[in-house]
């Protein structure tokens, strides 16, 4: 009798720890997404007020810079971000050393950035404006190099103060944004507020590490450390820098094809597509270290999160496309106004892409925690080129509906069919495959129970 109940006693406490750990990893979850789900509404509501401010010619120029830049953001980045979570996690008293090399890292690229953009200046003819927008906003990677301190407390599922810090980041930026319309400020000084917005977002970051008994001081620089993350995230580096060829490309080459005034209305339309990534970045950075954990206990449990990862994203991806492909001309002129008419087109074709980019971002972590980043880069290549080859055959016989065609079949072969090449791979389309059949499983599940 007493043996068993302490079997029960130790089941129980066994069982409340599991609800401990999954309440932990929601509120997590929670904390993310009420932040991001705050910025996609001030967002929005701020970027179309610039964009009506500006009109498609000078909204274009900017977005065109941002793009520009976007292209060497991946050198800036050196794709640690998943690396050094799973680092922390696997080697927490390593705490000092990781941190202190991936911020030395980090800091290197976005010096390589700025060098590599002055280079490439000097093959294009931008006008004076144009390069300075673009030299002022890839300025900011500098102070993203502390970011490194959100893989911290995504390590300790403690988004909580990443996003305090967003939060006071976005009100902030938004306040000056107001300002900067209602007294007719010039189309520079939207750029310097990214550049401003990067410093406040870094102040906040440090703040809340120090008010966590941390201090960046005692961060220290491995040479093994920083050797080990190059080592792990070389691929990644890579394949990062060929999905933002992929993902900036579209504006580029619509300003070299066509005009300003067209990259204009095609940025407008992808605002609104992608404001809802930030869906499936949330979800798995924060659920990245419960598959982790996962993996280091049975084969099943890993599975079945991944299977939950991909369920969620895909239907997510599905319910926001449906409504936005019968309402996309309604919500353009809505919030655009007649100026943006031609992005109605391209937002209907664009919001589909999103169910690729939602299970892409989600089997991205698969590949991380299978140590598979040299493949990512395969993967990311293929988009691009298909992307860039696509673009050249349709934007100049379909415009900038062309160009949103050319990303939905690249992001279809990149994020789903990629992973019918290799025999490794396989698990990932097969789970991704059967997250189609979501509604049926649980039918069929609720019908057998």
């Amino acid at each position: 009798m007493d043996v068993n109940l302490t079997m029960n006693l130790v089941q129980k406490i066994a069982d409340l720890k599991k609800n401990h750990g999954a309440m932990k990893y929601l509120k997590n979850t929670s904390w993310l997404l009420g932040e991001k789900i705050l910025r996609i509404v001030v967002g929005l509501f701020i970027g179309i007020w610039i964009a009506r401010y500006l009109g498609p010619e000078n909204f274009g120029i900017f977005s065109y810079a941002q793009s520009f830049v976007g292209l060497f953001l991946a050198i800036a980045t050196l794709g640690l971000d998943g690396i050094v979570v799973r680092e922390l996690v696997n080697h927490s008293d390593q705490r000092e050393q990781l941190l202190g090399s991936a911020f030395i890292l980090k800091l290197a690229g976005s010096i390589l950035v700025l060098i590599l953009i002055a280079i490439s200046m000097q093959f294009n003819d931008n006008d004076l404006t144009t390069v300075t927008l673009i030299f002022i906003i890839a300025s900011a990677t500098v102070f993203q190099s502390f970011n490194v301190i959100d893989f911290y407390f995504q390590s300790k599922v403690l988004s909580k103060y990443v996003v305090y810090s967003n939060i006071f980041t976005l009100l902030l930026s938004s306040i000056i944004k107001v300002v900067l319309i209602l007294n007719e400020a010039p189309l520079i000084a939207f750029a310097y507020v990214i550049l401003f917005d990067s410093f406040v977002l870094m102040s906040g970051l440090i703040c809340f590490y120090f008010k966590q008994s941390l201090s960046i001081f005692h961060w220290k620089v491995s040479v093994n450390s920083i050797y080990s993350l190059l080592k792990d995230c070389w691929p990644l580096i890579l394949s990062g820098f060929v999905v933002s060829l992929y993902m900036n490309i579209d504006q580029v080459m619509i300003k070299s094809m066509l005009d300003s005034s067209a990259v204009g209305q095609y940025a407008a339309a992808v605002r609104i597509s992608q404001a809802w990534y930030f869906i499936p970045m949330v979800i798995s950075a924060s659920l990245f270290p419960a598959i982790l954990n996962a993996k280091k206990v049975t084969d099943e449990l890993y599975k079945d999160r991944l299977q939950g990862l991909y369920d969620i994203m895909l239907w997510l991806a599905i319910v926001i496309a449906v409504p936005v492909t019968f309402f996309g001309e309604f919500i353009i002129h809505l919030l655009y106004g007649d100026e943006y008419s031609e992005a109605a087109g391209v937002l209907i074709i664009h919001i589909w892409t999103g169910i690729f980019i939602f299970l892409g971002l989600a089997s991205t972590k698969w590949f991380i925690a299978e140590n598979l980043q040299k493949v990512l880069f395969y993967r990311a290549l293929l988009g691009a080129v298909l992307n860039i080859c696509l673009n050249y055959i349709l934007i100049p016989k379909y415009g900038i509906k062309g160009a949103a065609i050319s990303t939905l079949i690249a992001q279809l072969f990149a994020s789903y069919l990629f992973n019918l090449t290799h025999k490794k791979l396989l698990i990932t389309f097969k789970l991704q495959s059967k997250s189609i059949l979501w509604p049926v499983r649980k039918i069929k599940l609720f019908s057998n129970s």
